[in-house]
C-alpha cells in the first residue's frame, strides 16, 4: 500500500484557516458622545442585544422603522438591553442627536 502526502501551499491553508473561524456578531453596542458604535450589526433572532453608555452626553436609544418599536430612556450612563425576538432590519436613533444612527439586523 502506497501512502500520499498532499502537500498545501502555505497561503492557501492560511485561507483555509481563516474561512473556517465562523464571524461572531456584535450583541453589545456603545452608545458613545454622537455615534453607535459599531454603526451596523446582525444578531440571530432571541439574542439579547445591550446598548451600553459610554460618553459624557445624554442619550436613548428608539427604533423609527423596524418590525417592532421599542425606545429607552434618555440616560447618561448604564445599560438597556432588549431582546430580539423578531427577524428584519431595525433602523435605530438618538432622538437627542440628529445623525446618530445604527441598523440592526435580526436574522
Amino acid at each position: 500500500m502506497t501512502k500520499r502526502l498532499l502537500l498545501v501551499p502555505a497561503t492557501l491553508a492560511a485561507t483555509l484557516a481563516v474561512t473556517a473561524v465562523p464571524a461572531t456578531a456584535v450583541n453589545t453596542i456603545a452608545v458613545k458622545d454622537n455615534v453607535f458604535s459599531p454603526k451596523s450589526t446582525s444578531v440571530k433572532r432571541n439574542t439579547t442585544v445591550t446598548f451600553r453608555w459610554a460618553g459624557r452626553a445624554p442619550h436613548n436609544v428608539k427604533v423609527n422603522s423596524g418590525p417592532v418599536k421599542f425606545a429607552s430612556t434618555i440616560k447618561t450612563t448604564g445599560t438597556y438591553k432588549r431582546k430580539m425576538t423578531r427577524k428584519g432590519t431595525y433602523k435605530i436613533v438618538c432622538t437627542i442627536h440628529p445623525g446618530m444612527n445604527l441598523t440592526l439586523r435580526v436574522t
